[in-house]
């Protein structure tokens, strides 16, 4: 659903990204003013590049790499981190989120470096969730507790299947039996802070052996599970054995069932869904992805990731929206030169940032509420943008939207429809804004 959503999206936010040299835009915007309560914090993710092998659905930026430069990569993670924190001048970084590629191939000392680099320079709470993504191969389960000593306090492990077959259609380097034991071994070292990923319309999947699977996950994962419907991506092995017959994908028709059974499932066995693809009991939410979905600051470190944060270090008043460069060894020269390796950014205007608001606070099942809407838009509520749209009416009359003193959200209904429901809000923002921006900054 997750990707679903965002292609749908995709297609109304065309990308402006501009190229700089040497930290100058090389494109003006109109300026909108930084608020301290926004920029004086931000949540960190730190991109490891490399897999043993590429799965045969993946198409995220990820390299096989084919000699041991952990060194090389410690101290450019190391130094791009320092420049964009000094850059952001942020004060607090509220959790840290350890993604990839495949992070647990690389040496626990190398988080446990990253971490002391943060804490040298602001203040990160020992409190603070720190997340590392985990493929469950034997290898990365026997290096789970080195990951607790260097600063790891969570774990989201892919799991993805429980069938064996379809893990090896799909590339992936585990099986079941290995996947089950990295989860019990996460759970002792960090009881209520474990993520399991999992995967749903994948080749000859049925609703029946979906249900099945989900049930026997939800006999031994911890309190927090990720649901990903499996998406065909240009280039990727699996999209050219669709193309070519020799796999054929559940439809679409199916794969909402699927979506639809398990959020039932799942409410069952006492999770609260409080994202599209996210699910907790005992309040075991993913903080750090939270961030994203509340439009707070992020600082992307590392090959390809990507940030959102002001640059009050050189001047900035405005927002950016910044993307690392991809290539690892172009990375790495890079940050030996300039600090770091930013190769795109692109200045966010005020419809932009609201963009960004909307479409990601609308995924959570709160949805955007009053107050936090008026931290980015002090002039334009939401009941001003979205209460006399007639389409936003027909909406909230067929009961797929809410719009009440609470604030914006989807109903339980409506949230499975979310991207038919985004490009109409985004329609109706842009409709409402843009005449209010062109009389000048905020």
């Amino acid at each position: 659903m997750m990707r679903r959503t965002l292609n749908a999206v995709s297609r109304v936010l065309p990308p402006r990204l501009r190229h700089f040299s040497g930290g100058e835009v090389t494109e003006d915007v109109s300026e909108c003013a930084a608020s301290p309560q926004i920029t004086e914090r931000a949540s960190l993710y730190v991109h490891w590049p490399y897999c043993l092998r590429r799965c045969s659905y993946c198409n995220f930026n990820k390299y096989i790499s084919k000699e041991n430069n952990d060194h090389i990569m410690t101290k450019c993670l190391q130094m791009e981190t320092e420049t964009l924190l000094r850059l952001s001048q942020v004060s607090c970084i509220t959790s840290v989120f350890f993604g990839g590629g495949t992070p647990n191939l690389a040496h626990p000392s190398i988080f446990a470096a990253i971490l002391e680099t943060v804490s040298r320079q602001v203040n990160l709470s020992d409190e603070a969730e720190v997340t590392l993504e985990v493929n469950p191969t034997p290898a990365g389960k026997s290096r789970l507790e080195d990951y607790c000593r260097a600063g790891v306090n969570r774990f989201s492990i892919g799991v993805q299947s429980l069938q064996d077959e379809d893990l090896k259609s799909l590339g992936r380097d585990h099986d079941s039996h290995e996947a089950l034991q990295t989860i019990e071994e996460a759970r002792r070292l960090c009881p209520g802070r474990v993520s399991v990923d999992v995967m749903f319309g994948r080749p000859k999947q049925t609703v029946e052996s979906w249900e099945i699977e989900l049930s026997e996950l939800l006999r031994v994962c911890d309190d927090h599970v990720s649901l990903y419907q499996l998406t065909l991506e240009r280039g990727t092995q699996l999209f050219k054995q669709v193309e070519c017959g020799a796999v054929t994908m559940p439809s679409e028709d199916v794969t909402a069932e699927m979506y639809q059974r398990a959020r039932k499932t799942l409410h069952q066995h006492g999770f609260q869904q409080y994202e599209v693809s996210n699910f907790a009991r005992h309040n075991s939410v993913s903080h750090h992805n939270i961030s994203y979905w509340k439009g707070n600051q992020y600082i992307g470190v590392g090959p390809g990731a990507h940030g959102r944060f002001v640059p009050l270090g050189e001047g900035g008043v405005v927002r950016e929206a910044r993307t690392q460069t991809l290539e690892p060894d172009v990375w790495i020269r890079e940050v030996r030169h300039w600090g770091h390796g930013t190769r795109r950014r692109l200045q966010l205007g005020h419809l932009e940032l609201l963009e960004e608001v909307l479409v990601m606070g609308m995924r959570m099942t709160e949805g955007i509420n009053h107050k936090h809407w008026e931290m980015f838009s002090p002039q334009t509520g939401l009941d001003e943008v979205f209460g006399e749209s007639i389409v936003v009416q027909e909406l909230l009359q067929s009961g797929q939207l809410i719009l009440d003193d609470r604030g914006l959200r989807c109903s339980w209904e409506g949230l499975a429809l979310l991207d038919s429901i985004l490009p109409a809000l985004l329609v109706e923002l842009e409709r409402q804004i843009s005449p209010k921006a062109s009389q000048g900054p905020l």
